[in-house]
C-alpha cells in the first residue's frame, strides 16, 4: 500500500493516508523547508525537491515509484492560479498547466488510485478548461473519475474548508457517499487548552500550561510529552491597541471607521468564535488585517499550533523552516482528518485489493 505525494508541502494528505494504513514512501515539492517538515513526520519517506517541470526530476520520480510499486498517488498542483485571493490569471497563469506534469507521471506510473486536491474554484465556469482537461487526462488514461466539493467541518476537522477532490480509479467508480462524516467539532473544543500566551510569547518547543478540556484535545496531545510551534505573534503597539477594542466575536466593524484601514473584507480583524468552527485557515493567520483569525480572547493572532489544531494535525507533527515557511505549510494543507476519512473510504472502494 505505498503511495507518494506530489505538491506535497508538509504533507497533510498523505499523513491522513498513513493513519488510514497506507505508506507513504516518497514527497515531492519544490520547498526545501516544508521537504524538512515531510521528511521529519513521515518517517518511512523519502523527499525529492524540485520543479515538475524538470524532465530529470519527472524520471527520478517514475523510477522510485516503479522500484516501490507505488499503487497510489496524492497530491493538487499549486492553487494560487485558481484562488478567488489570487489574481485569477487563469490561462495566462502557467501554474494552472501543472497538472500537466502531474499526468505525465500518472501516466508512467499507472497507480491503482489517484487523489488530487485544490481549491473549490477550480468548478467554477471560468476555471472549466483546467477542470475538464483533468478530468479528461485521466479517463485517457483508463481510469473512472469523479469530483466533489467537500468542506472539512463535516469530517471532524474545526474548520470550515471547502476544497474539491477528484478521485480516479482503476475499477469501479469512487463513490463519495462511503466518506464518513464525524461530528462537527468547535474553535473553544480545538484550542482553549492553549488559551495564553500575549503578543510575542512562546517558545518552539515548551510545556503543556493547561489541562485538555475535550476530547478532540486529548487526541491532539497523544504521543506528545512537550508542546511545539506555540508563538505568538510579536503585533506592532498600533495593532494592540486595534485588538484590544475589538470584543469577543467582533471584528473591524467593532473599531472607530478611522482605523478601519485599507482592507476590503468585513471580515478583517475578525476574533473566531469559541462556539463555532474556524472559518478557512490560510497562509498569512499570523496577522489579524488579513481575515477572522484573531483569538477568541486574548489580544494577538492565532499561533502556527493553534493553527495545526484547527487543520486536525496532531500535537507531535512539528513544523519547520522559518516563521512564513511554518504559516505556508499549515495553510496550504489538506487537514489530516478529512484525509483520513477520504483513505478509508478509497480502501472500502477497492475492497482491499492493493
Amino acid at each position: 500500500m505505498n503511495i507518494l505525494d506530489l505538491f506535497c508541502g508538509a504533507g497533510g494528505l498523505s499523513y491522513g493516508f498513513e493513519k488510514a494504513g497506507f505508506n507513504s514512501v516518497l514527497g515531492v515539492d519544490m520547498n526545501p523547508a516544508a521537504l524538512e517538515t515531510y521528511r521529519k513526520n513521515h518517517h518511512n519517506s523519502m523527499t525529492l525537491c524540485g520543479d515538475l517541470t524538470s524532465d530529470e526530476l519527472k524520471e527520478k520520480i517514475v523510477q522510485f515509484a516503479k522500484d516501490k510499486n507505488v499503487v497510489g498517488i496524492l497530491g493538487g498542483p499549486p492553487c494560487q492560479g485558481f484562488s478567488l485571493k489570487g489574481k485569477k490569471l487563469g490561462l495566462e497563469d502557467s501554474r494552472n498547466y501543472l497538472f500537466q506534469e502531474y499526468l505525465a507521471i500518472v501516466e508512467e506510473i499507472n497507480p491503482q488510485f489517484i487523489v488530487m486536491e485544490n481549491v473549490k474554484a477550480l468548478t467554477n465556469r471560468t476555471n472549466k478548461f483546467f477542470l475538464d482537461s483533468i478530468l479528461d487526462g485521466l479517463k485517457k488514461l483508463g481510469y473512472q473519475v469523479t469530483y466533489q466539493v467537500l468542506n472539512a467541518k463535516d469530517y471532524g476537522v474545526p474548520q470550515s474548508r471547502e476544497r474539491v477532490f477528484v478521485i480516479a480509479t482503476k475499477d469501479s467508480l469512487f463513490d463519495f457517499s462511503t466518506i464518513e462524516k464525524q461530528r462537527q467539532v468547535n474553535v473553544e473544543d480545538a484550542i482553549s487548552d492553549l488559551n495564553y500566551l500575549a503578543s510575542g510569547q512562546g517558545n518552539f518547543e515548551q510545556d503543556y500550561n493547561l489541562s485538555p478540556i475535550s476530547s478532540y484535545q486529548e487526541d491532539m496531545r497523544k504521543n506528545s510529552l512537550k508542546l511545539f510551534n506555540h508563538q505568538a505573534t510579536n503585533h506592532s503597539d498600533l495593532a494592540l491597541n486595534k485588538l484590544a477594542l475589538i470584543p469577543p466575536e467582533g471584528d473591524k466593524k467593532s473599531l472607530p471607521k478611522e482605523l478601519w484601514g485599507n482592507q476590503k473584507f468585513d471580515t478583517t480583524w475578525g476574533r473566531l468564535k469559541w462556539k463555532k468552527v474556524s472559518p478557512t485557515i490560510d497562509t498569512r493567520f499570523d496577522t489579524p488585517s488579513n481575515g477572522c483569525n484573531s483569538h477568541p480572547v486574548l489580544n494577538r493572532a492565532i499561533t502556527p499550533r493553534e493553527a495545526a489544531r484547527l487543520q486536525s494535525f496532531p500535537d507531535n507533527f512539528i513544523f519547520y523552516g522559518k516563521k512564513t515557511d511554518i504559516c505556508k505549510q499549515i495553510g496550504n494543507a489538506v487537514p489530516p482528518r478529512l484525509a483520513y476519512q477520504i483513505a478509508l473510504a478509497v480502501k472500502k472502494n477497492s475492497n482491499n485489493e492493493f
